[in-house]
């Protein structure tokens, strides 16, 4: 094996290491104001939110877009969406939290997902006692 595809395994490994977190999520379901930017496009557009996460773990962003915006396939497709940015974390979590996070809290799962990938844009962050 060269060095060079050597240097590229031994990048692409710490790159990998980089992302497995410590297994939770870095900003809670309800920390939406944490970064003001990304909740207020989330909460106007959301269907932009949702494409720009979906590229962010290697989707479709124009596909994950059009699809937020029919009932049943956005929760069902946001979930396995949602399930790809835990596995790429190294985040715990279950296949049903993911539904039901995204069924029943959709903007703040959106904005928490959003964050956790640096989807969006990088604004100042607030930490809140």
């Amino acid at each position: 094996m060269s060095s060079e595809t050597q240097d590229v395994d031994s990048h692409e490994r710490r790159e990998h290491h980089h992302e497995i977190s410590s297994g939770e999520w870095k900003h809670g379901l309800f920390a939406c104001f944490g970064n003001f930017g990304v909740c207020i496009v989330t909460y106007l557009v959301p269907c932009y939110t949702a494409g720009k996460v979906g590229e962010a773990v290697g989707d479709s962003c124009p596909l994950c877009c059009c699809v937020f915006c029919v009932p049943v396939l956005n929760v069902v497709c946001g979930a396995m969406v949602r399930r790809k940015v835990r596995e790429r974390k190294g985040i715990k979590g279950t296949c049903c939290g993911d539904l039901l996070a995204f069924l029943c809290c959709t903007c703040c799962a959106l904005v928490q997902e959003a964050r956790e990938t640096n989807a969006l844009f990088d604004s100042p962050t607030v930490e809140r006692d």
